[in-house]
């Protein structure tokens, strides 16, 4: 296992750029066999592995890098399953670099082992080969309702049904998936390989009901009759502003407005014909991994031109080097150390351009990074057709957590204890509605606890 010294660390193959812009494909190709064995053999198999520790989920990636060294399918897909409901998801969304790579012993001079291209290897290569998650089927007379089913409650899904425990999971959208499939675009995640999970789950016993809305289209009260236990994984869907002047035009658009419409309209759905950008000048504001969905989505519907203004610089990005990395490479245009101001709006009552003002990096905060800092006197416009804010989310409130003594914190997110149970006995939450908009590993990581504290609630 010290093939680092002979063996270079390989990314997987990417589509070319002109290829991959007319299209919503996946750019990434799965690593085959030799590759993904290769790149595992170099692992060192360290006695305190800084990547298991890093991960959210503790995953045994020491283990199965060993696995798929040695050519163990089975037992590598059976460790990847065993803390995550998800790991070929994982695989292709972590923000490794921050994560499992970024931690690898090897970054010091020989370049991280490819943990999340393994990962993904693994789930595509088992399941290729017939290989399946083990659900013992419904064996209680338990029964939990799961409301939403984004990461959170797919993985809190995933470990009741391992427990024999009966699971109806309420979704409002059309589909399951939450974030996994109106949010993040297919170019990153292939909307199959959700789907491919969801169905494993009702197939494992799981009931899925769509179009359906808590306190709308069924009372909590139902639920709460009906149930044993009730879990809450709603997300954390409702787009921050920056408060600016014009940001009320009818062309300002927030970032979850536009993706969920352009993944409606690859659904084949009905979607807002105005989010149409072909041939069009396009700003998105912000620098997360959510500005680069939206910019790389915009270059892929034609947009004339596409912009990304941010207020640091790309060192400080809270978004993944790699999306970032991918977004330049298919020519999306950057600005940096720029801070919105003002939307400019025409006499026809549309934003026409946003007037930005140059910022510097100052004296570092309490968190230690440093302060954002206007320079006087150097306000600048950049025209736009289509304005798109991507600056985060907060935790939407339904009126059913307070009517059902659901306490919430003061910006919104639920409160809950170490077992992940709310102030109402019998319903616990997790995922973004209790820390606020995080990522993908760690609603799943919510749910995975939650479920071990409602199985042993219930299971006695």
């Amino acid at each position: 296992m010290r093939d680092f010294l002979s063996t270079e660390r390989i990314d997987p193959e990417k589509r070319g750029v002109v290829e991959r812009t007319k299209d919503f494909n996946e750019i990434y190709h799965v690593f085959d066999k030799d590759e993904a064995g290769s790149q595992g053999e170099r692992c060192i198999q360290c006695g305190d592995p800084f990547c298991l520790n890093k991960c959210p989920l503790h995953n045994f990636v020491p283990q199965w890098l060993k696995a798929v060294s040695e050519k163990d399918l089975e037992f590598a897909f059976k460790l990847s399953n065993e803390p995550s409901p998800f790991p070929e998801i994982m695989g292709r969304v972590c923000p490794q670099d921050r994560l499992c790579e970024g931690d690898c012993t090897l970054n010091d001079g020989h370049g991280a082992i490819t943990i999340g291209s393994i990962e993904t290897f693994i789930s595509e290569e088992g399941f290729k080969n017939g290989l399946k998650p083990n659900f013992p089927g419904i064996t209680t007379d338990k029964k939990v309702a799961i409301v939403g089913s984004g990461p959170a409650g797919l993985s809190a899904a995933t470990y009741l049904l391992r427990a024999g425990i009966a699971v109806t999971m309420y979704e409002r959208s059309d589909r399951a998936g939450g974030l996994m499939t109106y949010g993040i675009p297919n170019f990153k995640l292939d909307k199959k390989v959700v789907q491919r999970r969801v169905d494993g789950l009702v197939e494992a016993g799981m009931e899925l009901v769509v179009n359906t809305e808590i306190g709308k289209d069924i009372s909590f009260d139902e639920l709460s009759s009906k149930f044993d236990a009730l879990y809450l994984g709603i997300g954390a869907t409702k787009a921050k502003g920056a408060k600016l002047t014009g940001e009320n035009a009818s062309n300002v658009y927030m970032s979850m407005e536009y993706l969920n419409a352009i993944q409606s309209k690859n659904f084949g759905l009905s979607y807002d014909k105005n989010l149409d950008v072909k041939d069009k000048t396009i700003v998105v504001i912000g620098g997360g991994d959510t500005a680069m969905d939206c910019v790389r989505t915009a270059k892929r519907e034609g947009a004339k031109s596409v912009t990304c203004l941010y207020r640091r610089d790309a060192h400080n990005m809270p978004g993944s080097v790699k999306e970032y990395k991918n977004a330049k490479e298919e020519g999306v245009d950057f600005t940096f150390f720029a801070s919105p101001k003002e939307i400019i709006v025409g006499d026809d009552k549309k934003a026409v351009a946003v007037d930005m003002v140059k910022t510097i990096l100052g004296a570092k905060d309490a968190d230690g990074r440093q302060r954002m800092e206007e320079v006087k006197d150097s306000t600048f416009r950049v025209n736009a057709d289509i304005i798109i804010m991507a600056l985060g989310f907060d935790p939407e409130v339904p009126a059913f957590l307070a009517e059902n003594g659901i306490e919430t914190n003061s910006w919104g997110g639920i409160t809950v204890d170490e077992n992940y149970e709310t102030s109402t006995k019998g319903v616990y939450a997790g995922g973004d509605c209790y820390r606020g908009a995080d990522l993908v590993v760690t609603a799943a990581f919510d749910g995975r606890e939650a479920a071990k504290n409602i199985i042993n609630s219930l299971i006695k």
